[in-house]
Formats: C-alpha cells, sequence, structure tokens
C-alpha cells in the first residue's frame, strides 16, 4: 500500500513538473541575478545571504572596504580559513559574485 501511494505521488510530481516549462537560461539571467545565485551557493553558508553571517571567521561584507580589484583577488586566491575560488568559478562568475558582494555594503 505504501510503495502504491509513493509511486502516485511521484507520478503525480513527474507530470506536474512537466508543465512548468524550461528551467531559466543561465545566460539570460541578469548579472546581478547570477552574482547572487553564486553568492548564495558558494558564500552564503559562511557570510551569510547578506553578508553579516560570520561563520567561521567570515569577515561581514557590509562593512569591506576593499577595492573591486582587491575583492577579485580575494575570492580568487582565498584568504586564511577562505578557500580560493579560481578552481571553483570562472573569472566572469568570480567577477558577478564580488559586484553582488558591493551592493551588500553599508552606507555610512
Amino acid at each position: 500500500m505504501n510503495r502504491l501511494l509513493l509511486a502516485t505521488a511521484l507520478l503525480a510530481s513527474v507530470s506536474c513538473g512537466s508543465t512548468a516549462g524550461p528551467a531559466p537560461d543561465t545566460a539570460a539571467m541578469s548579472a546581478e541575478s547570477k552574482g547572487a545565485e553564486l553568492f548564495n551557493a558558494n558564500c552564503a553558508l559562511c557570510h551569510g545571504r547578506k553578508g553579516d553571517l560570520g561563520m567561521n571567521g567570515a569577515k561581514d561584507l557590509g562593512l569591506s572596504t576593499l577595492t573591486r580589484a582587491e575583492m577579485i583577488a580575494m575570492v580568487t586566491n582565498g584568504k586564511g580559513a577562505m578557500m580560493p575560488y579560481k578552481n571553483v568559478l570562472t573569472p566572469k562568475q568570480i567577477e558577478a559574485v564580488v559586484d553582488h558582494v558591493r551592493t551588500l555594503r553599508k552606507a555610512g
């Protein structure tokens, strides 16, 4: 009985999901949304979605005074407990992440 319910639920979810249309093309996404998506997937665990979580010694990105070039170098090469992302993200993806991080800066 449980297997029948599971099979029915699986079939319903597959058939319902097929009407949703194709997933959005990442090439068509805006640079900001790409950067936010990459940040959330790779950086938010320690920095948090707003950049201020501070897990594992992560800096509050809203308080950063680094230049864009310095940020690109830090994401590319890592620093301290932060791993380098040069073998994980492309240079364009790193730039998109940095551009997103710069939107997290606090006014002041």
